[in-house]
């Protein structure tokens, strides 16, 4: 895998737009600190941002999707990279700070190199699995010191909500990897979101009153703005762009993005008045050390 100045500039790029998602999230779910949508609305709409932004894509990447073969793998990919993660972080960020989810966001990695070595039987090297011990004693740590609520159990209990969906996207790292590497990147972002697109639909319309919120509340076209943003820009675009990265430079490398992602969420929470103990601070620099220690060292080919 070749890791070049192009590479490199794509994963500036996803660090910027997905550490500016989790506050879109916030702000999806309120506007000047005033609710509107809910969690789950916020999901599903980002869902379905992103697949209607796709939609049009479909009729010319149809002939060159194989069902049988890539079927399954995209819809899990869909699933575990986008649908389950997206309800999973709003519903954390009912609870904890849109800065506390960026950095938790780090984890990703780390369960990447898990999943390759213990699903998919990748080998790894020693100092790789310290990295990954490492890792999550800087998670429980990022947990422990929350900013407003040391200690607080309810507040460690959504954290783990993020915790759990890094765990996901660790899943659809590998899957991209292993069974997509030959798919067009554009083709399986298109077939992933037509897959989930009409479950988040269907959500929306049965399990929720987004309807009336657009219509009743004085603010929802402002978090809908955002929501839209969130889902064409940080799902649709960037899976795409994402799954290329994947690529060309590798799962590991492509999951590195992480590196970047906290320090544009915590800019983010800064500019929203968010605490940020540093104890926090300080538990991010283990877990960002722990994904150098976990990423090969190979000579960069430029």
């Amino acid at each position: 895998m070749k890791t070049n100045l192009f590479s490199f500039s794509i994963l500036i790029a996803l660090s910027i737009i997905w550490g500016t998602s989790f506050v879109l999230m916030k702000w999806g779910m309120s506007w000047n600190e005033k609710p509107t949508f809910s969690a789950e609305e916020v999901a599903g709409l980002r869902i379905f941002f992103a697949s209607v932004f796709l939609i049009p894509l479909l009729y010319k990447h149809f002939k060159a999707f194989n069902f049988k073969k890539y079927g399954l793998p995209v819809f899990g990919m869909g699933m575990f990279g986008n649908f389950i993660p997206a309800f999973l972080f709003t519903a954390a960020e009912t609870k904890i700070n849109s800065s506390l989810a960026g950095m938790l966001n780090a984890l990703t990695p780390l369960f990447t190199i898990l999943i390759s070595v213990f699903i998919f039987r990748v080998k790894s090297s020693r100092v790789q699995l310290y990295g990954v011990t490492l890792g999550f004693v800087g998670a429980v740590m990022l947990m422990y010191f929350n900013g407003e609520q040391t200690n607080s159990t309810t507040t460690m209990g959504y954290s783990g909500l993020v915790v759990l969906a890094t765990l996901c996207y660790a899943i659809s790292v590998n899957i991209i990897r292993r069974y997509l590497s030959d798919l067009s990147s554009i083709t399986a972002a298109v077939f992933a979101f037509a897959f989930i697109g009409p479950i988040a639909f269907i959500y929306l319309i049965t399990r929720t009153e987004v309807m009336q919120t657009i219509n009743n509340n004085p603010d929802a076209m402002n978090s809908l703005l955002a929501v839209s943003v969130l889902g064409i820009v940080g799902s649709a675009l960037s899976v795409i762009v994402f799954n290329t990265l994947i690529k060309s430079a590798g799962a590991v490398f492509a999951s590195s993005v992480t590196y970047l992602i906290p320090v544009v969420a915590i800019f983010w929470g800064f500019t929203e008045g968010e605490p940020i103990a540093w104890q926090q601070l300080a538990a991010m620099l283990v877990i960002l050390g722990a994904i150098y220690l976990i990423n090969p060292r190979k000579p960069t080919t430029t």
